[in-house]
């Protein structure tokens, strides 16, 4: 079968290869692949930046953004049934959070990742996965529903706001959601269906992202982080894009009792002169709260399937911006510039 595989930390190593068969265990699903997102991650692996091959394996199939369809079903799944993969394996010890199914909070870094670390990914025609680790999708996402795995990220993030609010009087009615990439889109979509009156901060001014922001009932902006803060003092700041600046203007920039919730991660290297007296009085006297979230477990996966069953499914679709075919995949991997979400399609 054609599989996208790269030999990780080597840049221009990104190819279309055959890759045996796989044959499913007992507790496994035999799945046939669908359609797979693209996203930073892979770009990066790509790249050469970082990424484990599978042990005594010098290749490693990329992925992880999955969408497929049951051929072998086991557990409780049928034939036919329409299924993602989840990405993350709890370390093999393991520490205290993989042991209590919080995987995704994995203590001492021996988790592995399919289609980044030490597991092949779901870049490939046919892949297999535990039934333990697989969540059925309505069938009314077979055209979307490779958008799981971007909302479950944001789905354990607005868990984690919940969680850090409910340390007090918690009653949030705006947010700002700064990047209109796909993570800052679908974080918004969970905005929007917890009642929220969502703001969204981007630089583009034209394209599909003002329109997918509009369709949502959300507002956009383009204009900077400083004028948007002071004219909204959001309850919450979800931050979306990584860029240094914004994440410590967001920081100062929240009402009181605010929380900012960083699921973009910054590139190393890059030199950022802040007042960090001022952000940390800013905290301090506001009983401000900052926090990471990355990743997903299970309970996660079951949220995102329930949010993107509930949403627009025109308005789904309006992420998607390119199907790319799979024998043309690097072009999955070049930046257009109205690029939301690219997707390769599996089966072409």
């Amino acid at each position: 079968m054609r599989a996208l595989t790269v030999v990780p930390e080597q840049q221009g190593s990104l190819q279309i290869g055959t890759v045996p068969d796989p044959v499913p265990a007992d507790g496994e699903l035999l799945v046939r692949g669908l359609a797979l997102g693209v996203c930073g991650t892979d770009k990066e692996i790509a790249r050469g930046e970082y990424g484990w091959a599978p042990p005594g394996r010098e290749r490693l199939v990329l992925g992880h953004e999955s969408l497929g369809q049951v051929i072998h079903p086991a557990g409780d799944f049928a034939e036919g049934d329409l299924v993602v993969g989840v990405v993350r394996r709890p370390d093999p010890v393991p520490c205290g959070a993989c042991a209590a199914g919080e995987f995704d909070m994995c203590r001492n870094g021996r988790y592995t990742e399919r289609g980044i670390k030490e597991i092949d990914g779901y870049g490939s025609e046919l892949w297999t996965v535990e039934a333990d680790y697989a969540v059925r999708l309505d069938p009314r996402l077979r055209d979307v529903g490779m958008l799981m795995e971007p909302t479950t990220v944001v789905a354990k993030a607005w868990e984690q706001i919940q969680r850090v609010g409910d340390r007090a009087w918690f009653e949030p009615k705006r947010v700002l959601v700064t990047g209109a990439g796909p993570i800052g889109l679908l974080g918004a979509l969970l905005g929007v269906q917890r009642g929220l009156e969502v703001h969204v901060l981007d630089r583009v001014t034209d394209g599909p992202k003002p329109r997918l922001v509009e369709a949502l009932g959300a507002t956009y902006h383009h204009d900077s982080i400083e004028k948007v803060l002071s004219a909204l003092e959001p309850d919450i700041v979800l931050e979306a894009t990584g860029v240094g600046s914004l994440v410590f203007d967001a920081m100062a920039g929240t009402g009181p009792y605010g929380i900012v919730c960083l699921t973009g991660v910054s590139p190393t290297g890059r030199n950022l002169t802040v007042d960090a007296g001022t952000i940390n009085r800013e905290i301090v006297l506001e009983n401000n709260a900052v926090i990471g979230s990355v990743n997903a477990n299970l309970r996660h996966y079951r949220a995102a399937a329930d949010a993107l069953g509930r949403a627009d499914l025109d308005w789904l679709g309006g992420l998607i911006t390119r199907r790319v075919p799979l024998g043309k995949a690097a072009e999955a991997f070049e930046a257009g510039d109205d690029d939301v979400k690219v997707v390769l399609d599996l089966e072409h």
